[in-house]
């Protein structure tokens, strides 16, 4: 992690504590050159009803003055005007409190008069992020302030800063539109012909400049116009802060030459001192400056804690590196010092330079000043080379010791001054992240796919993870890792999991096993599943049809990469599976290097990427192009097409077939998850999932029941009970439906499993009462439930009713599939008006059917005896769905009939493996194969 940091120096801090506890603000008038604001008095003030702020920059001196007065509309408002703080840092100067006052009907009361004093604490707000400001805070909770009062307060900051070299730095809000104020300005004064540079960063705002006094003035009127609205993927110059900045340095060289001294390291490290033996120790393990480099940087980002001292305003001067080395702790500058101090003593050439963290783009389009920066790193040259060493930083090695900082501008900090350098940034040498994933998919590509999967993090990665691992207890340490995966690899469930450091290295390694939810998508007839890891991922969302827009470049993302090493484990030795998509790829996209190679061999798949980011600009001319490259190249991303010859899901029976390992694997891995935390209900039902899939309903009715034991919801109570059902345990199936809907009596998938299991108990009178209740309530479920009403009574009751039922609705929307193959399906169930169903079919097909109107029209052919167009049918609805069940249980019965038994054996195992209980619905229809 790289930190901001800079001034005041933390030891003085530290050692003035005493003193700086008893600083207090002063109570005095305005100065004179302070130009009075009347309060506004016309109808309707907003709540911000005078906003003033004037400076005066003198010599090396700045005074800023604020008048404030806010009205009290509400109690809210009451609420946040109460309590007043103002923080100011007391060895750049003071804060004077000039007025605090009520304004009431008309009348002013003068707190201070009354006694009323603002209290002076010490606080460290930033403490957590290991930042000491050395702010004071003055506080004061306003006495007898109400609803409708205005609340005046005056203040004044003056400072000065020796570090500056006799010069003077600000900035002043512009507050913009939509800002609602009664008055608003900002003034600033210098005395006339001695004016420092000043400039609005917004662009189009023009100020009043007059004379007065013998000061000039610089005045702006608020608020000021909003600012343009800038993509949030433009450069860093273009987007620019509401403020005007003011600056008595001349140039960048001058900043370079006042700061310089600052830095400047002869005679830090004394003979005999211990700094100078770890120069020593240093030199003496390696002869190689690269090396030595390294090493120094190791030092002092590994030996040396962070403790940020922020700038904007504060001492600039490091405190020194005898003083680092012995407290063990230091801000940018501080740790700066003593690297330079190392590199120095060993002979490498290095300097400081200043540098903006999160706006260094921005910086190039600033005032030379000190204010425009809050970092400072060093820039070091070995064998011609410019290496960028942030001491702030952790974890860097010499693998990492090329890698360019995403500043984009510095200031070399030289005696004889220096202009911004430009920092050109290219790939980090080695990814932050490194993937290698094993994923066994050998019983069936539709099955939860099983993962043994190593990260490696490295440099900053692997410091987090090991502040953030620090002292957790094993199962802390697994939620951590489980999170890590599931940031990368989506919802996964994981089993062993663990994690070894390597300081050396720099890196964090990570290894577990996880069933991963990773599916292949239904394509047509086949299946397909991407292999590229990355690709995948980029959304390039660019907006440049703006016509202010049209010049603006894109910014990519800053230095990162990632590496990807994946190798899949197919079924059936890859029968049925092809590569699609261009196996390799090196190049370019949206800003970033892709280098990728796929592969296909019998029954394993490889696939390995690195991509890198490194900051680049895309002018705004080459977006469409740099969009349509994009597309391409995830069209052609390699994916594995998997046929209907694939082993699938229903082809398996609750363990491996011969030569898989899948299920085995992932039975491991929930065992422990399990484990872990046995209470964990969630992990339960992850189990019981992936053993209902793959066809163990007694192992997924034993995880649902312990997951509804630990924590019961509407959908635990109804996946038990349709593991249940599938076992033939129907009085159980019942029991739970109902449960799930007494939890939850909105539920639609619910209402129709309780609805469904009541019917099949011959309870039918109390399913139809219950779809009746939720038709009445209409909504945009009815027209299932009026379906669903339909189908059970046709099915399990009178056939005459529910088809007149669906009579009337289908003359009521003559145009939806949905009920002609509910009527088509009903016929053939109850052999009723058999060529009819045949028309109801071919109609519903028409309108748009799927394969269940295929399946329905084909039940209907069989019941006619037309086996070879029911065939036919069956045929082109498995066609699209292979899971479909009753097509192929239906297709065994037809094979059968036709004399072709042993073609229609898998047909038959298949529909028994997905539901059990299908001989007995089809025995309803008086269809019946052997056992």
């Amino acid at each position: 992690m790289i930190r901001t940091c800079l001034p005041p120096v933390v030891a003085a801090l530290l050692a003035s504590t005493a003193a700086i506890a008893g600083t207090e603000p002063l109570y005095q008038p305005a100065p004179a050159w302070v130009q009075p604001a009347a309060i506004p008095t016309t109808p309707g003030l907003p709540p911000l009803v005078l906003f003033d702020s004037q400076q005066r920059y003198e010599g090396a001196s700045s005074w800023s003055y604020s008048d404030v007065v806010r009205r009290i509309a509400n109690a809210e408002e009451l609420g946040k005007q109460t309590s007043l703080t103002l923080p100011w840092v007391p060895d750049k100067g003071d804060l004077i409190i000039h007025k605090l006052e009520i304004i009431r009907a008309g009348q002013m009361i003068d707190l201070i008069a009354k006694g009323q004093r603002f209290a002076v604490l010490r606080r460290e707000a930033n403490l957590e992020q290991q930042m000491v400001t050395g702010v004071l805070t003055a506080t004061l909770d306003v006495e007898g302030l109400q609803v409708g009062d205005m609340l005046r307060l005056a203040y004044s900051i003056t400072g000065s800063d020796k570090a500056l070299g006799g010069h003077v730095q600000g900035a002043g809000l512009l507050l913009p539109q939509p800002t609602r104020l009664g008055f608003g300005r900002l003034l600033l004064s210098w005395p006339a012909g001695k004016a420092p540079g000043y400039q609005a960063l917004q662009s189009g705002i023009t100020p009043q400049i007059s004379t007065a006094g013998g000061y000039q003035q610089i005045s702006y009127s608020l608020p000021v116009a909003k600012p343009a609205e800038i993509p949030t993927n433009a450069p860093g110059r273009f987007k620019r802060p509401p403020l005007v900045e003011v600056s008595s340095f001349a140039s960048w060289a001058e900043v370079a030459s006042v700061m310089a001294p600052l830095y400047a390291t002869r005679g830090l490290i004394k003979p005999g001192s211990p700094l100078k033996a770890e120069v020593a120790a240093i030199m003496a393990a390696t002869p190689n400056p690269l090396e030595r480099t390294q090493r120094a940087l190791q030092l002092v980002q590994d030996k040396v804690r962070y403790l940020a001292v922020t700038m904007n305003g504060g001492n600039y001067v490091p405190q020194s590196p005898d003083q680092t080395w012995s407290a063990r702790y230091g801000d940018c500058k501080a740790k700066t010092l003593l690297l330079l101090a190392l590199l120095h003593e060993m002979g490498i050439e290095a300097e400081a330079v200043l540098a903006n963290i999160g706006q260094g783009d921005l910086v190039s389009v600033r005032l030379p000043s000190a204010l425009a920066f809050n970092h400072v790193l060093v820039r070091a040259q070995v064998n011609g080379e410019s290496l960028w060493l942030d001491g702030t930083s952790s974890g860097d090695r010499l693998a990492d010791i090329r890698d360019t900082p995403p500043f984009f501008n510095v200031l070399p900090l030289r005696a004889k001054g220096a202009s911004l350098m430009p920092l050109k940034m290219h790939p980090n040498g080695r990814p932050s992240l490194s993937v290698d994933m094993v994923v066994d998919e050998s019983a069936a590509i539709d099955l939860d796919p099983v993962a043994q999967v190593k990260l490696v993090l490295t440099g900053r990665g692997a410091v987090q993870y090991n502040a953030a691992a620090g002292g957790l207890g094993p199962k802390e340490t697994h939620d951590l890792i489980a999170r890590l995966l599931r940031n990368q690899l989506g919802n996964v469930d994981v089993g062993k999991a663990a994690a070894s450091s390597d300081a050396e290295a720099g890196t964090v390694t990570i290894t577990a096993s996880a069933v991963l939810d990773e599916q292949w998508q239904a394509d047509g007839q086949r299946h397909t599943r991407a292999l590229d890891k990355l690709l995948g991922r980029i959304d390039w969302k660019v907006d440049r049809g703006r016509p202010a827009w049209a010049q603006i470049p894109v910014m990519t993302d800053l230095p990162s990469g990632v590496a990807w090493n994946l190798t899949v484990k197919l079924p059936d030795n890859g029968r049925g599976i092809t590569l699609d998509g261009t196996p390799g790829f090196d190049g370019t996209i949206r800003g970033e290097r892709l280098v990728r190679s796929a592969s296909l061999a019998g029954s394993t798949a490889t696939m390995t990427e690195r991509m890198d980011s490194f900051g680049l600009e895309i002018p705004a001319s080459a977006v469409a192009a740099e969009r349509d490259r994009l597309a391409k190249a995830k069209a052609s991303a390699p994916r594995l097409i998997a046929t209907r010859e694939a082993r699938r899901y229903f082809d398996v029976n609750g363990q491996d077939p011969a030569g898989a390992t899948q299920i085995a694997a992932a039975e491991a891995i929930f065992a422990d998850q399990i484990a872990i935390d046995p209470d964990d209900a969630d992990s339960w039902q992850a189990r019981g999932r992936f053993r209902y899939n793959a066809g163990n309903f007694a192992g997924a009715r034993d995880d649902y029941r312990k997951a509804v034991e630990l924590a019961p919801t509407a959908q635990r109570h109804l996946n038990l009970a349709n593991a249940l059902g599938k076992l033939g345990d129907a009085v159980g199936a019942l029991a739970q439906a109902q449960a799930g809907h007494d939890l939850d009596p909105a539920n639609g998938r619910g209402i129709e499993t309780l609805a469904m299991t009541l019917a099949e108990q011959g309870k039918l009178a109390d399913a139809l009462a219950l779809l009746d209740e939720r038709i009445a309530v209409g909504g945009e479920e009815k027209e299932d439930y009026e379906i669903s009403r339909a189908a059970l009574q046709g099915e399990f009751g009178d056939v005459a009713d529910a088809l007149a039922m669906l009579d009337r609705l289908i003359a009521a929307t003559p145009g939806n599939w949905r009920l002609h193959n509910a009527r088509c399906y009903m016929k053939a169930q109850r052999k009723q008006q058999l060529d009819s169903a045949i028309t109801d079919c071919s109609k519903a097909l028409e309108l748009g059917g799927n394969a269940g109107v295929l399946d329905s029209r084909a039940l209907a052919w069989t019941q006619l005896g037309q086996n070879d167009k029911a065939l036919a049918d069956v045929d082109a609805a498995l066609a699209l769905e292979p899971d479909l069940l009753e097509s192929r249980f239906l297709r065994a019965a037809l094979l059968a009939r036709l004399g072709r038994a042993a073609e229609g054996a898998r047909d038959l195992a298949i529909a028994r493996r997905l539901d059990p209980q299908v001989d007995r619905m089809f025995a309803r229809y008086g269809i019946t194969l052997k056992k």
